[in-house]
């Protein structure tokens, strides 16, 4: 079953006339499918700032539900010492 995302306007979002409308939407909805910053094209202000708004609106959407956010994602690599005889 396919995913429905809301757009900028549905969530009452108001889209700056100095942005392009279209590129914004792009970013929004790159940014609910979880995508990443990889492509030259995402580095366009109106896609990272319409990237950014749906960033906001997908933490403000969990802590309603109460999905905590970590503040650090880190890995650990632990290494024993062998001392043998």
């Amino acid at each position: 079953m396919p995913y429905t995302y809301p757009t900028p306007r549905d969530i009452g979002l108001k889209i700056p006339p100095s942005l392009r409308e279209a590129r914004f939407n792009a970013g929004f909805q790159h940014a609910l499918k979880g995508g990443h910053l990889t492509e030259v094209e995402y580095f366009r202000r109106s896609f990272r700032l319409g990237f950014r708004a749906a960033k906001l609106y997908l933490r403000e959407v969990r802590r309603h539900r109460g999905i905590l956010d970590f503040p650090m994602r880190a890995k650990y690599r632990l290494r024993a010492l062998w001392r043998g005889g």
